[in-house]
């Protein structure tokens, strides 16, 4: 497949799913954190940063945010070097801005300070032509949390498949 052709078939899939394209995401938060409240947030970020991620180059999965002298900074962020870039290009990883409202940053640092809640990235998108960052108000699962929700999720598929062992049998 040419190069054309995948950035036919790209812009294709954006413009069905109304502009926006997901770069990353960080399937594993849901499993280690119970997710209390999500937020949308710009990143501040560099040229080549912007090319690299509309590559679909990121990593957010060792990703995590701070809130130092009330701004939001995400930390732990990987975003590869431009292959086209020069000397011009990023440091893959660097502390990155978070753009949030005065209320909601107020808010977080409330939440954080108070109980053991901790800001996670769940998924890095393009909404827009702008970069965003989808951020997650968390705690932290224990061990036997992770474990009911693996049992809980193991007997909703018993019955959908004893369900539809049902319906097929009325069907036959």
């Amino acid at each position: 497949m040419s190069a054309k052709s995948k950035k036919k078939k790209k812009a294709a899939a954006q413009a069905q799913d109304g502009g926006n394209f997901t770069v990353c995401t960080n399937r594993s938060a849901r499993h280690h954190y119970n997710i209390l409240k999500t937020f949308e947030c710009g990143i501040v970020l560099v040229g080549t940063e912007v090319k690299s991620l509309r590559e679909g180059k990121a990593s957010i999965m060792e990703a995590w945010a701070t809130i130092d002298d009330g701004e939001v900074w995400l930390r732990g962020l990987h975003i590869p070097e431009y292959s086209h870039g020069s000397w011009t290009n990023h440091r893959p990883v660097r502390n990155r801005k978070l753009l949030l409202h005065r209320r909601q940053i107020d808010y977080l640092q409330g939440k954080i300070r108070d109980g053991h809640l901790t800001l996670i990235p769940l998924k890095m998108y393009f909404s827009g032509g702008k970069c965003k960052v989808e951020l997650a108000l968390a705690e932290g699962k224990k061990l036997h949390d992770k474990r009911q929700d693996l049992a809980r999720r193991q007997a909703e598929r018993e019955v959908v498949r004893e369900f539809g062992k049902k319906m097929k049998g009325m069907r036959g």
